[in-house]
């Protein structure tokens, strides 16, 4: 009696089909993309290709959405394209948001304005590369199965990036400027995108444990992410994060109560660890806390301490603001907003505005330092059009979401993630080529799973 072949498209292979469960053979890209997708680009090997007067860098993450891309096209072939037009929606609003930014693009000419065209240009194409990662994700992530081996991918790389960040936290191991124990951590991804691949393995860990059998990726990585993802948000001190957890696990609770799956008890220990990385968020950013409470007058001034992290951010947004309101219809053309005629006609303003700021914390060519808030930074950048379509490609996935909770597991994971990712772009701006950005069109592509 001979032993049956494996299904076709399914991994054969021992140890590589106790990992991927009965995923198909193409899901296993997404898996393999994940440690180079969270990987900052100072840890990756780069090819230069001369383009004009700038350059176009392609990185092992670029590959690695490349193969995604390769091995969605191949199944999509076998098996048809119909997640595609499931999710036409979705495709319909990221495509949307690319064009208005590829149309913004000429706004500063229009403006009369200097603008590196080519060099922005580049930068919007490479956005939109990493928006691949949608379609990407609908074709090879058919099924609540085949998100397993993408889903466990996160949850190791989560452990390793977490364990590194913990031996830069002792001193043991450098970061990006030498060795700074005691501190928030980058890991080797970066503060932000260690914070989203941490709330992501946090948000797969409490799925499992929600819904009791540790759905979707088992349970014993239920418990791994759990306790790597907290930790891991801990130790990036990033309370922007905390923001998207917050909401993620309140997502997973009433998931897990529309499928009748929610015990006390497991809610009391998820809101526990949620309130225990809150507090340990908080005590990491401490004294950038205080001063911030010193900032907004809840407390006296007792040192000029420079540059503040919340502090800034605020005069940042002010800044923001002003261009956005100045420009309400076109915005001033993609990332422009970090351009001197841009910012500029609002320093004095700004200066007002905030007298006891430094003037390394107002923007100048020396220090272009952007509006670090994604969604204020889209209205500035893009105007009325592009922020109407990023708020609405937010609210579609947020509903694909919400409407899947039923249909699959993965659908609510999708949720949470975006979730997640809405948190910690509120700290961030309009940075093309993150994990940030992988982690957002990851998120959109499983909220639309349905089996």
């Amino acid at each position: 009696m001979t032993a049956e072949p494996p299904p076709r498209g399914r991994p054969s292979d021992g140890l590589l089909r106790a990992f991927a469960g009965d995923a198909a053979t193409e899901a296993l890209a997404l898996a393999v993309a994940i440690p180079f997708l969270f990987l900052h680009a100072t840890y990756q090997p780069t090819l230069s290709l001369g383009v004009g007067s700038t350059s176009i860098d392609a990185t092992l993450a670029d590959a690695a959405i490349a193969l995604a891309v390769v091995a969605a096209v191949l199944r999509g072939r076998r098996e048809g394209w119909a997640p595609l037009r499931s999710a036409r929606v979705l495709l319909a609003l990221a495509a949307a948001f690319v064009l208005v930014g590829a149309l913004s693009l000429a706004t500063p000419a229009l403006l009369g304005e200097d603008y590196a065209v080519g060099v922005h240009a580049i930068s919007l194409a490479k956005f939109a590369w990493y928006a691949c990662l949608l379609p990407a994700t609908l074709l090879l992530v058919r099924a609540t199965r085949d998100a397993v081996p993408l889903l466990r991918a996160v949850v190791m790389w989560s452990v390793v990036a977490t364990s590194w960040g913990l031996l830069q936290f002792l001193g043991i191991v450098s970061e990006f400027e030498g060795k700074r124990p005691g501190q928030r951590e980058p890991s080797f991804v970066g503060i932000h995108d260690l914070a989203a691949l941490s709330g992501a393995a946090l948000v797969v860990g409490a799925l499992g444990i929600a819904l009791r059998d540790g759905r979707p990726a088992g349970r014993s990585w239920a418990f791994v992410g759990l306790a790597a993802g907290a930790l891991g948000v801990i130790l990036s001190g990033a309370m922007t994060a905390v923001l998207g957890l917050w909401l993620a696990v309140a997502a997973v609770l009433l998931g897990a109560r529309v499928l009748r799956a929610l015990d006390v008890r497991r809610a009391l220990a998820l809101l526990g660890v949620a309130l225990v990385v809150t507090a340990g968020t908080a005590t990491m950013r401490a004294d950038t806390i205080e001063r911030f409470a010193e900032f907004i007058g809840l407390r006296e001034k007792t040192a000029d301490t420079g540059v503040e992290s919340y502090a800034h951010r605020t005069l940042l947004a002010y800044i923001g603001g002003r261009i956005w309101l100045d420009r309400p219809i076109t915005g001033v053309g993609w990332q422009a907003s970090s351009e001197e005629w841009a910012y500029g006609p609002f320093l004095d303003a700004a200066r007002a505005r905030f007298p006891d700021e430094p003037d390394q914390a107002f923007p100048s060519p020396e220090h272009p330092w952007g509006i670090q808030l994604l969604y204020l930074q889209v209205a500035a950048d893009l105007g009325i059009a592009g922020i109407v379509v990023l708020l609405g490609l937010a609210a579609a996935g947020i509903a694909t979401g919400i409407r899947g909770i039923r249909s699959s597991p993965v659908a609510l994971c999708g949720l949470g993630w975006l979730l997640v990712v809405v948190g910690v772009w509120t700290g961030i701006g309009l940075v093309s080529g993150l994990p940030l950005g992988a982690l957002t069109w990851l998120s959109f592509g499983l909220v639309a799973v349905r089996d």
